[in-house]
């Protein structure tokens, strides 16, 4: 079992910036990948970026690109996105997820077999 605590959502005004951090504790770090998702009111959860175990590859979802970075550190076992030029449209709760399978279709939310509680992010205009 992996245990995900997401935090650093908030309030922001639109062209501001959030980092997000998510810690995981309970079973090594590095043997998952992991991933960030997020749901707006009324919508499917979607996905966000995922980075690989040591942090060499990462994948975002076009809304993503350019605008946010996820990162690890392995070290802290946290995993982090940095979200710029922030829209209302981004405004969500905003999930940590974790796989430990080697999986083929990484912007699947039900390939994550772990997630946090969520962090709310508001983006105002």
């Amino acid at each position: 079992q992996v245990q995900l605590v997401e935090s650093g959502g908030g309030l922001v005004q639109a062209g501001g910036s959030l980092r997000l951090s998510c810690a995981a504790s309970g079973r090594t770090f590095t043997d998952y990948r992991m991933g960030w998702f997020r749901q707006a009111p009324g919508k499917e959860r979607e996905f966000v970026a995922t980075i690989s175990r040591l942090g060499r590859g990462t994948t975002y979802a076009d809304a993503a690109k350019g605008r946010f970075a996820i990162s690890r550190d392995n070290a802290k076992n946290t995993v982090y996105l940095q979200m710029n030029s922030l829209q209302p449209e981004d405004t969500a709760v905003y999930y940590c997820a974790a796989t430990g399978r080697a999986i083929t279709t990484l912007y699947t939310y039900s390939e994550y077999d772990y997630w946090g509680q969520g962090t709310q992010v508001t983006v105002s205009s």
